[in-house]
């Protein structure tokens, strides 16, 4: 069977509801982060507290806790995923608004109780978007459907940042709330459009739904080498994005600037390193397009390296910032193409977030230690350790087997029984 044209893949709609959902994803990122403390910024909130508001975005990192209940339980309505989204994106609809009706120096507490049940909403609505997107496309549509669900996560978060910051000063805080949690509708609309996965079944008990999605992971051909490569593949971005800011800071670059060019060319270029990265995935398939991408990635930090060489130098602070986030765009759209295929669909969700989590928090483990590591080597010596950082994942991708950990089938329904002849299901039921 040949491969979808770019062009057939591009006719599916779920291609394009994904960046309704996405955006529906992005959007109450910031609005508990950078917004919400420019909010407290300009209510007179001390620093100290502004600063101890970080804490509330700690539900992201431990979204896995909860997502085999979102994998097991099915509500009565919409379906396994589509009818969590629809509840979360209904409960950020109002936590949102909510968060309006608050003032961050009168009261504090109740506004971090609110941001932290935003958080908690928007890292469960994260929890069933990743796995509704990973059950619904197929092996050819996830280089598009990624690109375009990142697409609308971005322009999710520019609207929380650029938008309701200019809201606030036409119409102030609590009218700029009101509206982000109006904007959830958003996704309401595309959830009620979206299609529901098929062909998969949620555990049988919550037991199941806890220990099984880790143990039917860890018992696959693979399983550690693959873990390994997830940590090791984005490992010296990561390390190199945790100094970025201080490095255009020591060469002399205003807030300003960096803010114009990293927050708008950037998130531009990420963009459209995405939806690049989703065209080419059509015809390259994950694994090439990870290599190929990986390998971009982490030769892009040569041009921070040269930066650090020429000095201070707006046009090429400019091009560093632009091919860094285009390539970025590209490795980050496979590298989550790759995770949905290590998905099982009977509990996606957990495997999704638990894969995800890995990744990411080992990075951020490891990246702790970059400022030592820039002072020790200095500027272009640092940025040049962190583009072999990235060479062991590619080698490392190079050896892997094409089904390393790949997840089995579903076994297949049992075929109706004869006329007169009970189904062993109905047996089951009626034990």
């Amino acid at each position: 069977m040949s491969k979808p044209s770019i062009l057939e893949v591009l006719k599916s709609p779920r291609i394009w509801l994904l960046v309704a959902v996405g955006f529906a994803s992005g959007l109450p990122l910031w609005l508990t982060g950078v917004t919400l403390s420019a909010w407290m910024k300009d209510e007179g909130v001390n620093l100290k507290t502004i600063g101890v508001f970080a804490l509330v975005s700690m539900p992201y990192t431990f979204k896995v806790l909860w997502a085999p209940l979102m994998d097991r339980y099915t509500l009565p309505f919409l379906g396994r995923r589509r009818g969590w989204m629809l509840v979360t994106q209904v409960l950020l609809m109002g936590a949102i608004a909510a968060m309006g009706l608050v003032n961050p120096k009168d009261s504090p507490v109740a506004m971090a109780a609110l941001a932290v049940l935003v958080t908690f909403l928007s890292a469960s609505q994260d929890i069933v978007a990743d796995a509704w997107r990973t059950d619904i496309l197929t092996v050819e549509e996830r280089g598009l459907g990624n690109s375009t669900y990142i697409t609308g996560y971005r322009l999710g978060m520019l609207t929380a940042g650029a938008l309701a910051l200019t809201l606030s000063d036409v119409v102030g805080w609590s009218q700029t709330y009101f509206i982000m949690g109006t904007l959830m509708a958003v996704g309401v609309v595309a959830t009620l459009l979206a299609p529901e996965p098929r062909g998969s079944k949620p555990p049988r008990n919550l037991t199941d739904a806890v220990v099984k999605p880790f143990v039917e992971y860890f018992t696959r051909k693979g399983a550690i080498p693959v873990i390994l490569f997830l940590v090791l593949y984005k490992l010296g971005d990561a390390i190199a994005a945790g100094m970025v800011t201080p490095f255009y800071k020591e060469l002399g670059f205003s807030n300003t600037e960096i803010g114009a060019l990293s927050k708008g060319l950037g998130m531009v270029s990420t963009i459209a390193g995405g939806l690049l990265a989703g065209v080419v995935m059509v015809k390259l398939g994950t694994r090439r397009s990870l290599f190929i991408f990986g390998a971009a990635q982490a030769l892009t930090n040569l041009m921070f390296m040269a930066l650090s060489l020429v000095g201070k130098n707006d046009l090429m602070l400019a091009a560093t910032i632009t091919v860094d986030n285009l390539c970025g765009g590209l490795a980050v759209t496979a590298f989550a193409a790759y995770l949905m295929s290590l998905c099982h669909k009977s509990f996606s969700a957990t495997q999704y977030a638990l894969l995800s989590a890995l990744g990411t928090v080992a990075n951020r483990l490891i990246s702790a230690s970059s400022g030592y590591m820039a002072e020790w080597l200095g500027w272009p010596t640092f940025f040049a350790g962190t583009v072999l950082l990235a060479v062991p994942a590619l080698v490392l991708l190079a050896f892997l087997p094409a089904n390393a950990a790949a997840p089995a089938e579903d076994p297949p329904e049992p075929a109706p029984a004869p006329q007169g002849e009970p189904s062993s299901s109905a047996v089951a039921v009626a034990r």
